[in-house]
């Protein structure tokens, strides 16, 4: 297998898939891989989903942060290879689940609709350029996600907003360093990357 950039393989594209932060992956760190991803994954996002449906992403309180504490179920299988037929599942659920989130939470606080599409399309190039990249074996490096704050820590820190009741303030910085740490990081990777690599990896994958 091709690493153009020198960056560790991981265990699988699904766990790349993931973009899971800091605290997503300590949580899998405990259970060293031997809790499989997608049933707490699927509790997660179900759990979140009903929270999201009966209000709390508009209350004032400690409630708000209740959906993406209910998602955190799924960082314990942050640490599995996620070979199982299903485990494909596992990103596209995270994805959804934040995504819904982090809009619920704007809309309830009455952000300006062009400020929550730029941060979710923040977060949606992001995930498009590692899908990508790993399909060409270009891999992201270990640090990406960790500076990208993961799913955990950017669902957290919405919710930290709602607390403080600066969720449009929140958006507004959140946004911007998403799209230039995202921006910079892809544009100088894939700049960095060796043309021949890319070409060895696009005959790889056609055979």
């Amino acid at each position: 297998m091709i690493s153009v950039n020198m960056t560790p393989v991981p265990p699988s594209t699904l766990v790349a898939y993931r973009d899971d932060g800091s605290l997503s992956r300590g949580m899998g760190l405990l259970v060293a891989g031997q809790l499989p991803p997608l049933p707490p994954a699927l509790a997660g996002a179900f759990v979140t989903a009903v929270l999201l449906v009966v209000g709390v992403a508009g209350s004032d309180g400690l409630a708000v942060f209740a959906p993406a504490v209910a998602l955190l179920l799924a960082g314990p299988g942050s640490s599995h290879i996620h070979d199982g037929r299903l485990d494909w599942l596992v990103p596209p659920t995270l994805r959804l689940t934040e995504y819904v989130f982090v809009a619920s939470v704007g809309f309830a606080r009455d952000v300006p609709p062009a400020l929550i599409f730029a941060l979710l399309g923040a977060m949606a190039f992001h995930h498009y350029d590692v899908v990508y990249r790993v399909r060409q074996r270009v891999y992201p490096p270990s640090w990406l996600a960790t500076a990208g704050l993961g799913w955990d820590g950017r669902m957290l820190l919405v919710a930290l907003g709602g607390l403080a009741g600066r969720v449009t303030l929140l958006f507004v910085l959140l946004g911007l360093y998403l799209w230039c740490l995202f921006l910079w990081e892809s544009v100088t990777c894939w700049l960095a990357a060796p043309r021949s690599g890319l070409e060895a990896a696009d005959l790889g994958a056609q055979d």
